[in-house]
């Protein structure tokens, strides 16, 4: 599957920003779809994971303000990210297991091209 990220861009911390990731197909049944980020000289991190019709999962630094969502009409997964901090400037990946769920472990075997965020403080 081919994934397209869009919505990033530069805000001050505090803002808030919706980064979307655009399927090539339909992404309702996947087993997993994914946002991570990576800094240079850093490995990247994974931000946020959806299981399958809707279980979630966030990394530490970004519950609570973070939230993932897909609309499987349009097959576009979201990102919305509200009180940015400078802390998550980085640059930001779609990546999707499109196995048919359930299919255990993800194993994310497409990426997008990313898309950068820049908080200043």
């Amino acid at each position: 599957v081919q994934l397209v990220e869009s919505g990033g861009g530069s805000v001050q911390a505090g803002g808030s920003l919706r980064l979307s990731c655009a399927a090539s197909r339909y992404i309702g049944r996947m087993n997993c779809m994914g946002w991570f980020r990576q800094i240079p000289g850093k490995e990247r991190e994974r931000v946020a994971t959806m299981y399958g019709p809707g279980t979630t999962t966030y990394t530490d630094s970004v519950k609570g303000r973070f939230t993932i969502s897909k609309d499987n009409t349009n097959n576009i997964l979201y990102l919305q990210m509200n009180s940015l901090k400078p802390e998550d400037t980085a640059m930001y990946y779609c990546a999707a297991d499109s196995r048919d769920w359930p299919y255990g472990q993800c194993r994310y075997n497409d990426w997008g091209q990313g898309t950068q965020v820049t908080v200043s403080s």
